[in-house]
């Protein structure tokens, strides 16, 4: 991700002026559009300046890169935590689909195909560069959007996997809801990486998406048992951790 540019710094990136605007010392004329149409628009441009640059970039350049006045980007937008609030309701929320839980629910389909099914949609609908830049801007300006898209969203999706795939296999599960989450999170994890992994390091592009998470889901799902196993252990502190082997 881009540390700085001159976005960050204040200088709005816009397009060339033609050599006739220069000529006759006009700015360019922005296309008039209903006020509902130019707020979507602008929410829009929003997300994706944010993804790109950073939630510490000024609103003067976006209001720039949207073709409008600062002024009027602030008459639909109060203020830029206000706006930040709709895009995290539009471009981090949004994508993920309420049916996905239900599908994960449904026991009359094998918990993998479940599983497979769910990662496949939602690395290709959520996890993609643009949401993956914007969720980990957001981390590391300790803005409020990833928590709070973990606790209405990532903690009843892992929740479900793990219950699903414990009901499918019979296995017992630890009672303590920390521990399931951390169960969920040895294949959302995993699926998230690999995600940030394209999207962000520009790399493991040699092998298809979906075998990767076909991969992953078969692993979770192999070493389900031993992983419930293991968490139970820890619950009743009985487990040892690893020692180190003295060189």
């Amino acid at each position: 991700m881009r540390a700085r540019s001159k976005l960050l710094s204040g200088t709005p990136a816009v397009r060339p002026v033609r050599a006739k605007e220069k000529a006759s010392g006009k700015a360019p004329v922005v296309a008039r559009m209903a006020p509902a149409e130019r707020k979507a628009m602008i929410l829009a441009r929003a997300s994706d300046f944010f993804a790109e640059y950073g939630l510490t970039a000024q609103t003067r350049a976006l209001a720039a890169a949207c073709g409008v006045a600062q002024r009027l980007l602030y008459r639909y937008f109060p203020s830029k935590a206000a706006l930040l609030d709709e895009v995290y309701q539009e471009a981090i929320v949004s994508p993920f689909k309420a049916v996905w839980l239900i599908q994960l629910r449904d026991r009359t389909r094998p918990i993998e195909t479940r599983l497979f099914d769910f990662y496949r949609a939602y690395y290709s609908t959520v996890l993609t560069r643009k949401w993956l830049r914007l969720f980990l801007y957001a981390s590391l300006a300790e803005a409020k959007m990833a928590p709070d898209y973990n606790d209405a969203i990532v903690h009843e999706l892992l929740e479900t996997i793990v219950a699903e795939t414990a009901h499918a296999l019979k296995v017992e599960l630890p009672s303590d809801r920390v521990l399931l989450h951390e169960m969920g999170y040895a294949l959302h994890g995993a699926v998230s990486h690999f995600a940030i992994r394209r999207h962000v390091y520009i790399a493991s592009q040699q092998i298809l998406e979906e075998r990767v998470v076909a991969l992953h889901v078969r692993l979770f799902v192999t070493g389900f048992a031993a992983l419930a196993a293991a968490a139970r252990a820890f619950e009743d502190d009985v487990v040892e951790l690893p020692r180190r082997t003295a060189r």
